[in-house]
């Protein structure tokens, strides 16, 4: 992938992200993330419910790591994608709030808004939930910064 430009046409940004979620982000690949829609500064991924993500048997709810991941590749494309381009970032900070258990079985949706970029920090806040946008699983706000101009 030598042009990290992102194309204008909604179909072949989200065909580019989705390529760089699998071949670019192996640990994306192998937890079955799965880049669902996008928008100017926004993305919206999937964690489908899986037995091996599970943290506690008895409950069947998943462990609150792939939730992490789910939650902080979902803000990273949001910066992607407000800038148009793919370039290397680290996360600086970010803070979730977990709300409720997640029902097991059920897939996990993250929302991803980047709403500020600066020249080297991006400012995102997500939401993740079940189907149900007024009854989260999880809230977050996040910084990430820029490691190229």
């Amino acid at each position: 992938m030598s042009d990290f430009t992102l194309p204008e046409d909604k179909a072949a940004r989200m065909e580019r992200c989705s390529v760089f979620y699998t071949d670019v982000v192996p640990h994306n690949h192998a937890l079955g993330l799965k880049l669902v829609d996008i928008g100017p500064g926004e993305a919206t991924v999937e964690l489908p419910y899986a037995d091996f993500l599970v943290g506690n048997p008895e409950t069947g709810v998943l462990a609150g790591g792939p939730v992490t991941t789910l939650i902080d590749a979902s803000c990273g494309s949001a910066v992607f994608l407000k800038m148009g381009r793919f370039a290397p970032l680290v996360t600086l900070d970010l803070r979730i709030d977990y709300l409720r258990p997640a029902r097991p079985g059920v897939s996990l949706t993250c929302v991803a808004e980047c709403y500020k970029i600066t020249r080297q920090v991006a400012f995102v806040r997500a939401l993740v939930h079940q189907g149900d946008k007024s009854d989260p699983v999880a809230s977050a706000q996040g910084t990430f910064m820029k490691t190229e101009e």
